[in-house]
Order: C-alpha cells, then structure tokens, then sequence
C-alpha cells in the first residue's frame, strides 16, 4: 500500500529538522488510511539528542488519546538525522517496534518514508525537501 504526505506536512518536517539542527528533530504522523496528514511536533528528550531521538512520551500519550476520541490516527513517526541520511540508522533498526508504523527520516534536503514490518524497513517513497 502506497503512503501520501499533504504539502503543508512535508513542509512542517523540513521546518522542525532545521529548527532542531545539530539536534535530531522528531515527532508524530497522524492521518487516515493511507494519508499522513498531519504532524505534531514533540521534544526530543533522549540523552543524546545530536544523534538519537526518543519522542516524548506525553505527546504519544496524547496523540493516542485523540485518536481514540476519533481524531486523526497515529500513523507512525518522524526524526531528522541532521549528519546522516535519510535511511534508518543501526539504532533505528534495533529499536523499531516492526509493528507496520510509517517511519519518515529527514536528512539534508530529502525526506524517505519507511514502513517497519516484521521483514524491516520497507521503502514507501522520497521526497524532496525545501532549501
């Protein structure tokens, strides 16, 4: 199944990496479907934030929250790799839940799309981000 990402979702990724540049940037994708077409930004609060990510948990809280209200589904996850590329890293392979959640990296001036499953990431699509 093929994912589509809303212009204005897209842009709000490529605004939250580069805010959070040299940190890694990350957050939740939220939609309907086979649409991600929303995105809540959410504090990074590993230990090391300049090369990992951890959202959280207080933003999942809440995002699962509205969508049991029947708001906009969590979709999956966002996370810039601000000295990397826009391909799951060693640690993202280790601590993927591969519960079929949608994974979006931001990396220079691209953003993938993955799909975590029991076979690993699977691709889903690039886009290419703002200047």
């Amino acid at each position: 199944m093929g994912i589509s990402v809303t212009r204005d979702v897209i842009a709000a990724l490529s605004r939250s990496a580069k805010a959070a540049d040299p940190l890694e940037a990350c957050g939740i994708l939220t939609g309907e479907g086979d649409q991600i077409t929303g995105f809540i930004p959410a504090r990074n609060v590993h230990s090391t934030p300049e090369t990992h990510f951890e959202i959280d948990p207080q933003a999942l809280i809440d995002a699962h929250r509205v969508a049991r209200a029947g708001g906009p589904q969590v979709m999956g996850y966002f996370h810039s790799h601000p000295r990397g590329s826009a391909t799951p890293s060693a640690t993202d392979k280790q601590t993927a839940a591969l519960d079929g959640a949608i994974w979006a990296i931001a990396a220079k001036r691209e953003l993938r799309l993955f799909r975590a499953g029991e076979g690993g990431f699977e691709w889903l699509g690039t886009h290419e981000l703002g200047g």
